[in-house]
C-alpha cells in the first residue's frame, strides 16, 4: 500500500512494518499520518493558569477549547504562527506542544525538591513542564549536545520562568556515572514513525529505524546507570513501532534491575496495542503518535 501526495510517499517499509505489527489496526494509523492537527498549547502553570491564558487568548480572537490534558487547549482557528506573535507568548505563559508530548512529563510526577534530568532536552518544552508541575521547586538538569538546540533550549528556559535548572551542552551518553537522580525524563531520539504527515516531507528509513534504537538502547542503559535505586525513569519516544519502544524496554529488563510501573493518567487517551503497562498513542486528529513506559529502578 502507498500513499502519493505532493511527490512524498509512506515508505513501503513501513506500512508493511506497521501492518506487520498491529494487524487491521494499522489502518487507523496510516490515516492519521493524513490529518492535519490543530495547535496545541500547553499553559505556563510558572507564570499563570489555564483559565486566565483561555480567557487572554479568546480575547484577541482565538478560538479555544480545553484539552483532556488538563493544562493544554486547542486552538482551532490559528497557526503556530499567528500564536507566537501574541503577547501571552512574548510573556511565557504559553508553550506550543502537542498534546501527546505533555504526557511523559506529566507521568514523572516529579515532586518538590527531588533531583531531575531531562536527558535529551532541546527544546525545552518538557523541561518546562517538568519545572511548572512542580511549582518550580524541583532541581533540574538539562542535557542537549546540539550547540544550536541547546542555545534554544535555554532561550525557551529563560522566557518559561523555569527556576533551579542547570543546563549542560553535551552528549547524554559522556554524563559521568558519579551523577544520581531520583527521576529522569529520557525522551529518545527516534524515527518519528508517530508524526508523520502526509504532504510534507517524510524522513524515514529503514536505516534511520535501526540506528535510532541502537541509541535508544544506549540512552536507556545511562539512564538506569544514572538512577537512584528506587526512582523512576520515564522512556518515551514519537514512534508507533516496537523496535523503538518495547525491543528497546526488553533489553533494559535484562539487567534484572528495574521493572514496569502501570501509568496511572485522570483522563482518557487513544491507545494502540501495546506491551501491558505501557502507552502506545495513535496518530489521529489531535494526537501524534507517542509511545511512553515508567520503569522503576530496584
Amino acid at each position: 500500500m502507498k500513499k502519493e501526495t505532493g511527490g512524498n510517499e509512506i515508505p513501503a517499509f513501513l506500512t508493511e512494518l506497521l501492518h506487520r505489527q498491529y494487524g487491521s489496526a494499522a489502518e487507523n494509523i496510516l490515516r492519521g499520518y493524513v490529518q492535519k492537527r490543530p495547535v496545541t498549547l500547553r499553559a505556563n502553570l510558572l507564570k499563570t493558569n489555564l483559565e486566565s491564558v483561555e480567557k487572554a487568548l479568546s480575547s484577541l480572537g482565538f478560538h479555544c477549547e480545553r484539552a483532556a490534558v488538563p493544562f493544554a487547549l486547542i486552538v482551532t482557528n490559528a497557526s503556530e504562527e499567528d500564536l507566537s506573535r501574541s503577547a501571552p507568548y512574548e510573556r511565557g505563559e504559553i508553550y506550543l506542544q502537542s498534546l501527546s508530548s505533555m504526557i511523559p512529563p506529566f507521568l514523572l510526577n516529579a515532586q518538590e525538591g527531588e533531583s531531575i534530568l531531562d536527558m535529551t532536552a532541546a527544546p525545552g518544552g518538557k523541561t518546562c513542564e517538568i519545572s511548572a508541575l512542580t511549582g518550580g521547586k524541583a532541581f533540574l538538569t538539562a542535557c542537549e549536545r546540539d550547540k544550536i538546540r541547546f542555545d534554544r533550549m535555554n532561550f525557551n528556559l529563560k522566557r518559561q520562568g523555569v527556576p533551579h535548572v542547570n543546563t549542560i551542552c553535551r552528549d547524554a551518553l559522556t554524563l559521568d556515572d558519579f551523577f544520581r537522580f531520583d527521576k529522569i525524563l529520557l525522551d529518545a531520539p527516534c524515527s518519528g514513525s508517530g508524526t508523520i504527515t502526509v504532504g510534507e516531507r517524510i524522513k524515514i528509513s529503514e536505516k534511520l529505524v535501526q540506528n535510532s534504537a541502537i541509541l535508544q538502547v544506549k540512552l536507556l542503559n545511562k539512564a538506569l546507570n544514572l538512577l537512584k535505586k528506587g526512582g523512576i525513569l520515564v522512556y518515551s519516544t514519537c514512534s508507533v513501532l516496537q523496535t523503538e519502544n518495547e525491543a528497546v524496554l526488553q533489553t533494559a529488563f535484562k539487567r534484572g534491575d528495574c521493572e514496569l510501573v502501570p501509568p496511572e493518567l485522570p483522563f482518557d487517551l487513544p491507545r494502540l496495542p501495546s506491551t501491558p503497562n505501557t502507552i502506545c498513542i495513535p496518530p489521529n486528529e489531535l494526537y501524534e503518535g507517542f509511545f511512553t513506559a515508567i520503569l522503576r529502578k530496584k
